[in-house]
């Protein structure tokens, strides 16, 4: 029997930064194809930035970004919405897991907690998750977490300059999550 690890979600807090850092350059292998951010020259700089971005984009509405912890508060990934759509009341939704922390259903569940999370606190109707076709380890996490499967997209994601297709993914308001 599979027993799903304890963890939570929570925004970011400005202390996030350093162990955000250590995590992604923990991950930069595993990580790098998929989210070029992820890069063998990235800083704790830019760790700093990036977490005061989302400190201050969360209080604004603008993106919901969360660390993901475990039950012993160690930083094990981030999940979140972005790229939000008012309008249509829909926002993408990402997750990644640190290298040493993979394989162990937190990305699933932080997923379904973001799920939860975002149809209790924000109006979305819609949670968009796109995956580039050739990532199987996120799209077995959007399956797991129980996103719908629409489609294949084709030449959605450009990823270090190369075109990709994508698989597109959905959770939808009193359907899912």
């Amino acid at each position: 029997m599979h027993i799903e690890p304890t963890i939570a979600i929570r925004a970011y807090e400005v202390e996030d930064a350093d162990a955000l850092f250590e995590a992604a350059v923990e991950s930069i292998d595993s990580m790098y194809p998929w989210m070029p951010w992820c890069t063998p020259a990235y800083t704790p700089e830019e760790a700093r930035a990036w977490v005061q971005m989302q400190v201050n984009a969360f209080r604004s509405r603008a993106q919901f970004e969360f660390v993901i912890v475990g039950r012993d508060g160690r930083f094990l990934g981030a999940c979140g919405l972005n790229d939000i759509d008012g309008a249509n009341r829909r926002a993408n939704l990402g997750y990644w897991v640190r290298a040493s922390a993979v394989g162990r259903g937190i990305a699933s569940t932080a997923t379904r907690l973001l799920v939860r999370w975002a149809f209790e606190q924000t109006d979305f109707e819609r949670l968009e998750v796109v995956v580039a076709a050739g990532n199987e380890r996120s799209l077995a996490v959007a399956a797991k977490a129980g996103a719908t499967r629409e489609g294949l997209l084709r030449n959605r994601l450009i990823l270090h300059a190369q075109v990709h297709d994508a698989v597109m993914h959905s959770f939808v308001r009193g359907r899912d999550g």
